[in-house]
């Protein structure tokens, strides 16, 4: 690994480390037709403000049941009806909303009503399970898509 080094009398911006994090370019000769895979993965980073918390696992296989993968929210403080959970072209969208009770007299305010968005890039193939909500936690259950090898031999022409 190597340092690196900066000048000291420069203080570094928050924009000096989203460069330096940043993704490799998906822009190589090699790399073909994944443009828009680059726009999403830019458009998650953009996104990504750390509320609300979540773990990703994965479940290993249970019987007949496939290995799966669990995305969970801490999302207390939301009712069912306040969040949605869709796919959205190939996105895992988690929304949600509250709305502020006027009806309450605050002498202090430190849990807020708080609007989120997360959101997840699927892989093709991937499916949603379901979604439960127990004590807090939201819990998205999704199947890893079995990779499939597909190998095509292409025909040469002779032309001439």
């Amino acid at each position: 690994m190597g340092c690196l080094l900066m000048d000291p009398d420069k203080v570094a911006s928050r924009e000096d480390f989203e460069t330096m994090s940043r993704v490799p370019s998906l822009s190589s000769p090699f790399l073909l037709g994944f443009d828009e895979i680059e726009r999403l993965l830019d458009r998650v980073a953009k996104g990504a403000d750390g509320y609300p918390p979540y773990n990703i696992e994965r479940m290993a296989r249970d019987g007949d049941s496939p290995e799966r993968l669990r995305i969970t929210l801490a999302v207390a403080g939301f009712t069912r009806e306040q969040l949605d959970v869709c796919i959205e072209e190939s996105q895992l969208v988690i929304r949600g909303r509250q709305q502020d009770d006027k009806s309450r007299q605050y002498l202090h305010r430190g849990i807020a009503a708080r609007q989120f968005q997360r959101t997840f890039v699927l892989a093709d193939g991937m499916e949603v399970l379901g979604a439960d909500l127990k004590h807090g936690l939201l819990s998205i259950d999704l199947i890893r898509p079995q990779p499939e090898r597909i190998v095509k031999t292409i025909s040469i022409r002779d032309l001439e």
